[in-house]
């Protein structure tokens, strides 16, 4: 191999090593930056389990029980499969809702009509316990994307946050990626276990 013909093949290695770190470092950013769309930006925000008034059944009163999401990062996210349930099993499904970047959305334990700002369980009765439960969001792969926790057993310093009206907010916060399982029965645009 000559001198000539040794120079020419440093300098195409040395090109395809810099095209292999261009095409590199232009995809990494977009990865880096969080620019994508990711569940880790979804989250339970707050929860009203303890609906004001005298706890009647009445669709006001189940209505008045809500927990809400909401996604804190820029990029839309399709929550279609996506459920909402607590410790007793009962699950509701996001059936053809995607929650615009820097939005939120309040899940309501009765009846009523579906918006971008508002989705119904279409139930007759109260969901969530006001002593004590948990509320966990998964995603469409049945993977934790956070959960709630309250406890009204305990007061003082166990991570309670309370609304302006200091009436049932939980916020003991769990992440992880545990699976849930089972069968979601309900009419359209709504699951129900």
């Amino acid at each position: 191999m000559t001198a000539s013909q040794t120079f020419t093949a440093r300098r195409l290695a040395a090109a395809a090593l810099s095209a292999a770190a261009l095409v590199g470092a232009a995809a990494l950013p977009a990865a880096a930056d969080g620019s994508g769309p990711r569940d880790s930006r979804v989250e339970i925000s707050k929860v009203q389990y303890d609906a004001p008034g005298h706890g009647s059944r009445s669709n006001r009163s189940l209505n008045e029980e809500w927990v809400q999401i909401t996604n804190s990062g820029r990029d839309s996210v399709n929550l279609d499969d996506w459920t909402l349930s607590n410790r007793q099993g009962r699950v509701y499904t996001f059936h053809h809702l995607r929650l615009n970047g820097h939005s939120t959305v309040r899940v309501h334990t009765g009846v009523g009509r579906d918006t971008y700002r508002d989705v119904y369980q279409d139930r007759r009765n109260f969901v969530w316990d006001d002593r004590k439960d948990t509320a966990t969001l998964r995603n469409d792969h049945r993977r934790v994307v956070d959960t709630i926790s309250w406890d009204a057993r305990h007061h003082g310093d166990d991570g309670r946050r309370h609304g302006d009206d200091g009436r049932g907010h939980g916020d003991n916060r769990g992440h992880g990626d545990n699976r849930g399982h089972g069968d979601n029965h309900g009419g359209p645009g709504h699951g129900h276990r």
